[in-house]
Order: structure tokens, then C-alpha cells, then sequence
């Protein structure tokens, strides 16, 4: 069956496929469908970036953080959520998570996929194929050897004296410059995280996504999708134009949900709960979300200068998963302004008071945080001494199997994460504190955890996984492992949210590796 051909309606647009999110699942699925013909339009709610422009003056909150619908005009770059259980910090951009992630691209071991909460037929052999063609998109590569990186060798040193397997992970970065305008090579200088303004980065903008508009698909930027219902001919979906104001309509036979998982799940809870326009949603949804065990600490006073913004963030990574629950631990670091702030912050343990406050302070921390940058509360030198200090810290981000017991809801129509983390996931921080005490040891200075974990014990990730699980049946999931929402045909979703559990590496390969999987169903089904 040949495929679908647009056809303009006289009142809305209509398309063969809506994607709602342009991070990792909407870009594959919108070249997968562009590829075999279909008509396809993308709404992301962030604007477009070049490279060049992506902010660094951290007092310019509005081009800093996203904050909507709070402060409307304030559409930056990083959306900072402050839940009841957790923090968790996700991106807003044409190119989604791919404009901030620290590019590491890690195959799982088998292991992960011997939870029972994977579908049976999920394995690792079973999407090694799908792996295969995201390394090959992404132009993943590691780190070249004769780059030399202090804090590589420093790390490397680390494991081999705590007899720990270590690795340079693929990482989907140009380390020649691309024969494409405005993009360069690598500079190594360490602000993978901050968006790239060198062109360095291989994000979804300059492979998927660009390769899908190539073909046809637009992407329409600064759309916030509102509410999706079903239709005579499949789905009406409702955006608002944030440059206008204006609520405009799309339509389509096949609709795919990628708004990542903080965004997926509250779009789908507001259509079951308070539009009531998709109101056979399994009770599955919003159970089950993972912070994928991010837990973030520091050394400080190493004894040797690690040069820590020379490089990559990332270099290396060592695996602790000889005994359950297993994760794995890398030493990010950043540039030298963002390494010397880390480095006057942990001069000192937070006082007593913060501790007693903690509770009452973590419910406005939405608001404290962006006007702790405005005012210079955070982010303004504090002198050329810090510059010693931060060049012998590094920091420590353990990724691991948190117990995925997590629960997304909608409370005064805000979204929520319910979760008493620490209490349930005690032995994986242990093991990660312990973990950590060992490399200081081995680099020769101290350890300490992130501030917010010593202040509210409440974890800050940036892997949110589940929620929309992917299942055998309705009863244990909200997809099938076609990735279709189970109840509504034509509707898919392809992002974090469908990982039924947590990982415990970075996870970006597992989710781009089942977004292709479900691409392939999802062009199949146009056939059927």
C-alpha cells in the first residue's frame, strides 16, 4: 500500500503523522516516517539554536530557564522541575535533550534487560540491531588516545588502583571539523552540557532531525502541544503558538507522543484526567518513573592539577555491576567558570539551619533558584584564587538501578513526582557514597555529595525514565511493545517514558535504540 498523500483540510492542517517533540524518539520517528513518504509535521515547544547562541551569561534567566506557563516570557533553554520527591533538570530545543546531554552513547550490558518489568522479546540481542543504526546516525566515536586529558589519566589511574573495569563510552561528537557551515571540531572546552556553541556536538539538529526536514517534514517550533482527541480520521492535536498566544489545531491519522517523559506523561494525565479526551489511558500511567539513580558528587584537593576544563565533559566510565543494584560512575566536568563556582560552593558544609529549613526551602526552590543566578547569588566570580581550588576537583555522576517505584501525578494541575527515594533506595547510595569515598581516596582528596542531596536528600536527575511503560498487556503498561498506546490506535509514544525500569548506565542509546524499533512499527502500521 502506497503511502498516504497530504490533503489540506479547509479549516485545520492535516498530515499523515503529528510528532509532539522534536528530543530523541520525535527526531527518529520523524525521519523514519519522512523516509518512507509520510507527510509529517513536528511540534516543539522550544525555539531553534545555532551554534553561537546558546546562553552563558547566567544572569539572563528568561534565555536561561524554561519556566512555563509560571513566566510565560521566560523560554530558555533548561526546564528545572522541583517535585515532591526529586528534582529533575530535562531541555527545551529543536533537538530536545540532544542539545545538553554530555554525548555519551552506552550499549547496556544483557543484565538490564533481565528485569521482569521488560516485555517479554525486549533483550539486548533483540535491539542490537536497532543500536547498530543509532551509532551509525549519531557518528558515535570515543574520545581519540592521543588527545591527552589530564583528568582522563587521573581517572584511569583511579580504576586501575580500585582494580575497576573502565572505558572511553562512543560519544556522538565531531572530534575533525564537519564539512558543514558553521560547524567546527571539538574544542575541549568542557561545556558538552551548556549547548554547543562551537557546532561540535552531532545532535539531533545536524543528523536526524535535519535529514527528516531534507525530506519534507517541518518542524515547527515554539508549538506547546495541549491536549490530543480522537477523531473521525484519527487525531486532532492542540498547540499553542507561544509567540502569538494562539491555540491552532493539526490533524492526523497517526500520532506520535515524544515529548520526553516529564512531558509525555503530564500531557497524557491532562488528557485522561481534565480534558477527558482520552479517558481509556491504562491506570499504568504515571507509575513507574525512574530517575535512572543519578546521584552527583565531587572530590575536592586531589593532589594533582586535573585540568578539568580541557576536554570533553565527559572522558571515562567505571562499572560496579558485579553485585546488585549495579551502576555505573563517570567525573563530568565543566568549563572553568561553572568548575570554580563548584569549587567556592564546597569550600564549606551548609549550615545548620539549611538542614531544618530543607522542606519548607525545596517547595520554592523553583522560584529561588533562577533569582539566585539574577541577583549573582550564584554564578558571579568570587576571585582568581578559586582557580586553584577548582583545578584539582573534579566531579562524580553515578548512574544506577534505582528501584523505578516513582510515581508521575497531576496535584492542583501541576505535575508531581511522589517518591520517598532515599528510603527506598538506600543500599544503591551506599554503595555509590562508598563508591566515591574509594576514588577520592585514590585521588588523594575528599569526597562530598551535590548541596541539595546534603540539604533535602532528595536526588536532582537528568535521566527521567517511565511512567508510559512499555508492556506485554494493559494491565502492567500504558504501550504495547509496538510502542502503540494500548486502547488507541494511531497513537505511539517514543521517548524515556516508555523504559520500564531504570537503566544504570546513560540511556540515551537504550531509548533512541527502541524509538527506532517502534519507527519501524509505526511505518508498518500505515500498511495494515
Amino acid at each position: 500500500m502506497a503511502p498516504q498523500t497530504t490533503v489540506m483540510s479547509s479549516e485545520h492542517e492535516r498530515y499523515d503523522a503529528v510528532v509532539i517533540g522534536s528530543g530523541f524518539g520525535g527526531s527518529i520517528t520523524a525521519l523514519r516516517l519522512a523516509e518512507a513518504g509520510h507527510s509529517v509535521i513536528v511540534l516543539e515547544r522550544g525555539r531553534r539554536y545555532l551554534p553561537g547562541e546558546f546562553p552563558r551569561n547566567v544572569a539572563d534567566v528568561d534565555r536561561l530557564f524554561w519556566r512555563y506557563p509560571r513566566r510565560a516570557n521566560a523560554r530558555g533553554l533548561f526546564d528545572v522541575r522541583f517535585f515532591s520527591g526529586l528534582g529533575a533538570i530535562c531541555a527545551s530545543g529543536v533537538g530536545g535533550g540532544s542539545l545538553i546531554y554530555a554525548n555519551i552513547h552506552i550499549r547496556p550490558d544483557a543484565v538490564v534487560f533481565d528485569d521482569p518489568r521488560w516485555p517479554a522479546g525486549v533483550t539486548r540481542t533483540q535491539l542490537d540491531p536497532y543500536y547498530k543504526k543509532v551509532a551509525e546516525r549519531f557518528r558515535v566515536q570515543p574520545l581519540p588516545e592521543e588527545i591527552s586529558l589530564p583528568k582522563r589519566d587521573a581517572f584511569r589511574r583511579a580504576a586501575a588502583q580500585l582494580n575497576r573495569e573502565v572505558f572511553d563510552p562512543d560519544m556522538a561528537v565531531s572530534w575533525v571539523s564537519p564539512d558543514e557551515p558553521g560547524r567546527a571540531a571539538c574544542a575541549l572546552l568542557a561545556e558538552c552540557e551548556f549547548g554547543c556553541n562551537v557546532g561540535a556536538k552531532n545532535t539531533l539538529d545536524f543528523t536526524y532531525l535535519r535529514d527528516a526536514e531534507r525530506l519534507g517534514a517541518i518542524i515547527k517550533p515554539n508549538s506547546f502541544a495541549t491536549c490530543i482527541s480522537p477523531s473521525s480520521t484519527g487525531y486532532e492535536v492542540r498547540f499553542r503558538n507561544l509567540d502569538t498566544g494562539n491555540e491552532q489545531r493539526v490533524h492526523a491519522s497517526r500520532v506520535v507522543l515524544s515529548a520526553g517523559t516529564l512531558g509525555t506523561n503530564e500531557l497524557l494525565l491532562r488528557c485522561r484526567n481534565e480534558h477527558r479526551t482520552l479517558p481509556n489511558i491504562s491506570r499504568q500511567l504515571g507509575r513507574g518513573y525512574s530517575a535512572n539513580g543519578d546521584f552527583l558528587g565531587s572530590i575536592q584537593n586531589a593532589k594533582d592539577d586535573l585540568q578539568p576544563w580541557h576536554g570533553p565533559d565527559v572522558t571515562s566510565v567505571m562499572k560496579y555491576f558485579e553485585i546488585e543494584p549495579g551502576f555505573t560512575l563517570a567525573a563530568p566536568t565543566f568549563n572553568r567558570p561553572v568548575m570554580n563556582e563548584l569549587a567556592y560552593l564546597g569550600r564549606r558544609a551548609p549550615p545548620t539551619w539549611l538542614h531544618l529549613l530543607g522542606p519548607i526551602l525545596w517547595r520554592f526552590m523553583p522560584d529561588l533558584l533562577p533569582l539566585a543566578f539574577k541577583r549573582g547569588w550564584i554564578g558571579k566570580s568570587k576571585g582568581a584564587h578559586d582557580s586553584s581550588d577548582a583545578s584539582h576537583l573534579t566531579n562524580l555522576f553515578a548512574i544506577g538501578r534505582d528501584n523505578a517505584n516513582g510515581t508521575l501525578e497531576l496535584r492542583r494541575s501541576r505535575l508531581d513526582v511522589t517518591w520517598n527515594y532515599q528510603a527506598e533506595n538506600s543500599a544503591l547510595i551506599q554503595r555509590m557514597l562508598d563508591a566515591m569515598s574509594d576514588i577520592a581516596r585514590a585521588y588523594g582528596g575528599t569526597v562530598a555529595t551535590i548541596p541539595t542531596w546534603n540539604i533535602f536528600k532528595r536526588p536532582i536527575t537528568v535521566h527521567s525514565l517511565g511512567g508510559c511503560a512499555m508492556a506485554d498487556t494493559r494491565d502492567e503498561g500504558v504501550v504495547s511493545t509496538d510502542g502503540e498506546v494500548f486502547g488507541y490506535p494511531g497513537l505511539f509514544i517514543a521517548d524515556g517514558s516508555v523504559i520500564p525500569t531504570s537503566i544504570g548506565f546513560h540511556p540515551v542509546m537504550t531509548i533512541c535504540a527502541i524509538a527506532e524499533r517502534t519507527a519501524a512499527n509505526l511505518v508498518d502500521s500505515f500498511t495494515m
